[in-house]
């Protein structure tokens, strides 16, 4: 692929590997910065993809009052004691925790500039675990960029 301006963009792919806790918040912001800064490139965008059903990524201020917010949020909009169809199917008990990671979704998008994610002062990049037991998890970070 030649791009007019002679640059040809270029694609670096990091994978993130941690063990979860049930309803935590993680934040990946370093290890998304660190994957930026080592791909060598000065500009692009990077998305941070989760594999999987029941985990989420998004931005938020990674602060314990803001966090507990968000639990109590999620629990209002998707309650964990109520009937799920996908419960009576698979008998598993985390019908919730797909519905809760569809509406905050497995992916994130951000531009990068200067080998560095663009962001507010007080906005981190997290993982959420949605699911009912703890887990290892992988999370792709694919950089796009020159």
């Amino acid at each position: 692929m030649n791009d007019p301006a002679g640059v040809d963009p270029i694609i670096v792919t990091r994978w993130l590997e941690f063990e979860t806790d049930v309803g935590s918040v993680r934040d990946i912001t370093g290890d998304v910065c660190e994957a930026v800064l080592g791909s060598g490139l000065e500009e692009g965008i990077a998305t941070i993809f989760v594999p999987g059903a029941t985990g989420a990524v998004t931005t938020l201020e990674h602060e314990e009052g803001l966090v507990r917010d968000l639990g109590d949020a999620l629990e209002r909009l998707v309650p964990e004691e109520i009937e799920y169809a996908h419960n009576e199917r698979w008998h598993d008990g985390n019908g919730h925790s797909h519905v809760r990671a569809s509406l905050i979704g497995p992916s994130l998008t951000l531009p990068f500039s200067g080998q560095s994610p663009v962001l507010g002062t007080w906005q981190q990049i997290v993982f959420l675990e949605l699911d009912t037991r703890p887990r290892h998890r992988r999370v792709m970070v694919q950089i796009l960029g020159e």
